[in-house]
């Protein structure tokens, strides 16, 4: 646990500490192959698994022409904002904040962050990330910079392509899977300034929560989530910098984003 003198200390630490992120990759190297690129997305199709709520469906996509019958192939879809990869914008859960094309683009790239809590995971699936996961973290790595975007890697992803698994559902229609926990995301929005949060489940809130507070805490700070996220194993836990490319629907609450990790 750390000390209230630690606390206090840590943000002169960020100002002078080598464990600050790194200057990012520019354009050019990104560009060039001369530094590493990490997917965090996962391709959209008809079997994601989607929020198993009232008035939610799965992807669609419909062939509209092809290049053998009409020499152009084009189609349509249907989705929910929240599906795949996706953010959620801060009125996703908060009245009066940025709908998800009025993001700022500078908010959309940040300092990486990664929490690796999958071995509590493994043993709890309703686990949540805590503040005590979150000060281990900056124990090792440094204090976490202001406006980055924090993610929680649970390990979930692994069940991705078995949406039973994945949302995890008993027989009274609760969902297990993890998520953060309020403490949690009252230091990153109050003491660290975070730009957002992400985590490779379908909620930033774990499966048994009924009132979602975690949505409402960093929403309420004009901060935005990231939800079903992949590869966050095969990223840095620090150092890396992250960019997301939300769908820029006028009023939305979200949408599906391409994100992705680059990092010497």
């Amino acid at each position: 646990m750390m000390t209230s003198w630690q606390r206090l200390f840590l943000p002169f630490c960020l100002l002078t500490s080598c464990t600050a992120p790194q200057t990012p990759p520019t354009l050019a190297e990104i560009a060039s192959g001369q530094v590493e690129v990490v997917d965090l997305g996962y391709a959209l199709n008809e079997q994601n698994p989607y929020w198993p709520g009232e008035g939610y469906s799965p992807f669609h996509f419909e062939i509209l022409s092809t290049l053998e019958a009409d020499g152009v192939y084009s189609g349509a879809f249907s989705t929910a904002e929240h599906l795949g990869t996706h953010l959620d914008a801060p009125n996703h859960f908060e009245a009066g904040q940025p709908s998800v094309d009025q993001i700022r683009l500078e908010n959309l790239i940040a300092p990486l962050v990664v929490v690796d809590i999958q071995e509590a995971c493994r043993s709890n699936p309703d686990y949540r990330l805590t503040l005590e996961d979150l000060e281990s973290w900056e124990e090792q790595h440094g204090p976490i910079p202001p406006g980055s975007v924090v993610f929680a890697l649970t390990g979930w992803g692994q069940y991705w392509n078995d949406y039973d698994r994945y949302k995890n559902q008993d027989v009274s229609g609760q969902l297990h899977f993890p998520g953060f926990s309020e403490g949690a995301a009252l230091f990153l929005v109050e003491e660290r300034e975070i730009k957002g949060i992400g985590i490779d489940t379908l909620s930033v809130d774990y499966g048994l929560s009924t009132d979602y507070p975690v949505h409402h805490i960093v929403n309420g700070t004009a901060a935005y989530h990231i939800e079903n996220a992949a590869n966050l194993d095969k990223v840095p836990l620090s150092r890396a910098w992250v960019i997301i490319a939300p769908v820029k629907i006028e009023k939305g609450s979200g949408g599906p984003a391409r994100v992705w990790v680059v990092f010497r």
